[in-house]
């Protein structure tokens, strides 16, 4: 589910994502678009995991992209 989700965000335009976007199309000029999706959608995991333990909403305007 997650893969498919990284999947949308990076082959439809959609609002709210620019961010998660960004990282990984920079992914994707290096490695590739499969390696993209899959490095998005571990991201994407992170983030529900931390909002699942915080028990905070997800706004997409102060997430913290690490950089790798």
């Amino acid at each position: 589910a997650l893969y498919e989700a990284a999947h949308v965000i990076l082959t439809k335009p959609l609002k709210g994502c620019t961010q998660l976007k960004g990282w990984a199309m920079r992914i994707a000029r290096r490695g590739g678009m499969k390696k993209a999706k899959v490095a998005l959608a571990r991201k994407l995991a992170v983030i529900l995991h931390r909002m699942l333990a915080d028990e905070t909403i997800f706004n997409p305007a102060v997430t913290p992209i690490a950089v790798a």
